[in-house]
């Protein structure tokens, strides 16, 4: 019989898998996204402070991080499919319950656990799917994928700006749940890799170790953490507490910034727009420039991260709509740039065999960031009457974040060279046996 292919397929359905990775990132980041057009209703509504406010979206995304190594756990334990399945089950009931608008808690505990816990049984096995599918052209397929949040977010602001006017913010929670349902028909797509190939039938030790980096065993299948004992996993989980208190304060106070410069009604949720346009060009762009090989993930990777801090640094200083306008759009297209790479850059870090347990480690980790970053900038525009004093947060965390990744990979590379050193090593020590062998088999022949 012929053995069939073994280790990731780099294509075939994998294409499948990323088209519907692609549908699972728009319908759960891009809503997340646009969660500032209900900033303001929410905040009227209740007659509350910024601060206040922004602990809904806060504990919708602390929850999406601190849920990912359950997430990864239950995808190691029973498959991706499953996961995405109930992601979307519990996504939808946190919205639909969230229309229902019985107080700010509810809110809280509906857009913010349940929604934020949804978002992250989608997300993660999305991801982990699309990495295991792929190899020489994951940076490109892991591009496409997350791109969906792009696309959506594009549709998505004008959208719910026109729903809230039509039907109230209760309303379009209540269609959005409805939307996110889709998720379920996501996860039905994504076929376990078991289903691909029979990993029983090997031609060789070599395969048989490429497919259980691949596929892992059920013997593998457990979460690993004793990755933290990893020193540049351990840098790079700080690089993602620091990044995370601050890519994801912007996009929640870009509208009310704009709106409090006296730009009103469909031009900040233009600003939105363009925005993801600029985000998509910087996702896709980066994905090709990674899958060059120009420059390694983690050369790329802090150098984009530097440049979008600078951005949000001198974004305040723009007082009219265009000027705010061309800095979202570097916003934008860095921020695209940064979130194309800096997952990927996780298999650099603990390869692909644990890959899954990395991730869900990484992700839990960085709801530090995300739970403290919009409070922070929300108590700080509470303080100063300012909302700059936001965007000069999240651009200090940014900068301060690119300094791990530089550690992170002196780390990696200082690790590679020493096992390059010993394997060169072994092979002389092998070659010189060898040798003494021949040269003793030779005396005796003659």
């Amino acid at each position: 019989m012929k053995s069939r292919r073994v280790g990731p397929p780099d294509g075939v359905y994998g294409w499948v898998v990323v088209a519907s990775a692609f549908f699972v990132m728009g319908l759960t980041g891009a809503v997340l996204k646009n969660f500032s057009h209900f900033f303001l209703e929410i905040q009227s509504h209740f007659g509350v402070m910024t601060s206040t406010t922004s602990w809904v979206s806060s504990t919708t995304i602390a929850m999406f991080h601190i849920g990912a190594p359950a997430a990864s756990a239950l995808t190691l334990q029973f498959s991706q499919r499953a996961v995405i399945i109930v992601g979307g089950l519990v996504c939808t009931l946190g919205m639909l319950l969230a229309s229902l608008d019985l107080s700010l808690p509810w809110l809280y505990l509906t857009m913010g656990v349940l929604e934020g816990t949804g978002i992250s049984f989608s997300w993660i096995p999305a991801i982990s799917m699309v990495n295991h599918y792929f190899s020489r052209w994951r940076p490109i397929a892991y591009a496409i994928a997350s791109s969906g949040e792009c696309v959506f977010a594009i549709v998505f602001s004008p959208l719910f700006k026109w729903l809230i006017e039509m039907y109230s913010w209760q309303g379009t929670l209540l269609i959005i749940g409805g939307l996110q349902f889709n998720l379920c028909v996501c996860g039905a797509l994504m076929r376990p890799l078991e289903a691909n190939w029979d990993a029983s039938q090997k031609t060789s030790k070599e395969g048989a170790e490429e497919n259980a980096a691949a596929l892992p065993s059920k013997k593998k299948a457990v979460f690993q953490c004793c990755l933290l004992k990893k020193p540049e996993l351990l840098l790079y989980i700080l690089f993602a507490i620091f990044a995370a208190a601050g890519f994801f304060t912007p996009a929640l106070y870009l509208v009310p910034f704009a709106n409090s410069l006296g730009i009103d009604k469909y031009w900040p949720a233009f600003i939105l727009s363009v925005m993801a346009v600029a985000d998509l060009a910087g996702r896709l762009f980066c994905g090709w420039l990674a899958n060059m090989r120009f420059l390694r993930n983690l050369q790329l990777l802090p150098t984009v991260t530097t440049l979008l801090g600078v951005v949000l640094l001198l974004l305040p200083i723009g007082h009219n709509y265009w000027s705010i306008l061309v800095f979202a759009s570097l916003y934008g297209f860095l921020f695209g740039c940064m979130v194309a790479i800096h997952v990927t850059s996780i298999v650099d870090i603990v390869s692909l065999e644990g890959f899954d347990s990395g991730l869900g480690l990484f992700m839990l980790f960085r709801s530090i960031g995300g739970f403290i970053g919009p409070p922070a900038g929300g108590w700080l525009v509470d303080q100063t009457n300012d909302y700059s004093a936001a965007f000069y947060l999240s651009g200090f965390c940014l900068i301060t974040s690119a300094v791990f990744v530089v550690l992170v990979d002196f780390l990696v590379q200082r690790r590679k060279s020493a096992e390059l050193s010993g394997h060169q090593t072994i092979n002389q020590r092998g070659d010189g046996e060898t040798g003494k062998v021949k040269g003793h088999t030779v005396t005796q022949e003659f």
